[in-house]
């Protein structure tokens, strides 16, 4: 976003005044609403967390019974209420560190991830997806079986062939774009409710 769009956009502003790390928080506090991926008392995993405005509305959502864990590749500065985790969500070990810091299955699973962004769409697109299929793995082995997860997908040729492949592991997908989301964004959200396990 250049500078000049930054100061004029509307979520960026609210998420300095409200102590939110990144407009994208009000993607997911609109998505919720929608969906009721997280509600209270809930276990989640926020999956490709930084810079952690995604998992500051899980942890509200959740609330004080509730519980959070992030993880990113990078570095995420300390956020109350949620554990955070430097790791890969590829890794299949990450898995068993998410159900140790839980201490059992996850209700939800969020999943914001992009990859580095190289300005060419078709491989942006690929390398986003293939990021997804990561995601799946880690909810597969995560997730509790009823529970909701929330997957972001740079919109192309592949995103059928992954709507088709976690319809499969779900009672309910619901395709989605919030208004918090640019207009010009190629990003969409698949709601994900009820695991079937």
């Amino acid at each position: 976003m250049r500078p000049r769009e930054a100061r004029r956009d509307p979520y960026r502003r609210l998420a300095r005044e409200q102590g939110l790390r990144s407009r994208a928080a009000f993607k997911l506090k609109e998505l919720n609403k929608s969906y009721r991926i997280i509600g209270p008392g809930f276990k989640v995993a926020d999956l490709g967390c930084a810079p952690g405005g995604w998992t500051q509305v899980a942890v509200r959502a959740a609330g004080s019974r509730g519980a959070v864990v992030g993880v990113d590749l990078a570095y995420v500065e300390e956020l109350p209420g949620a554990t955070l985790v430097r790791g890969d969500v590829s890794d299949p070990a990450i898995c068993d560190e998410i159900l140790g810091i839980l201490g059992g299955r996850a209700d939800a699973v969020i999943c914001d991830l992009s990859p580095e962004v190289t300005g060419n769409w078709s491989v942006d697109h690929a390398r986003q997806i293939s990021l997804n299929y990561d995601c799946t793995r880690v909810a597969d082995a995560v997730l509790s079986r009823k529970g909701n997860a929330l997957f972001k997908v740079f919109d192309g040729p592949y995103s059928a062939e992954f709507r088709g492949y976690v319809a499969k592991k779900f009672s309910r997908v619901s395709l989605t774009k919030p208004q918090a989301s640019r207009k010009q964004s190629s990003e969409l959200y698949f709601a994900c409710l009820g695991f079937l396990g």
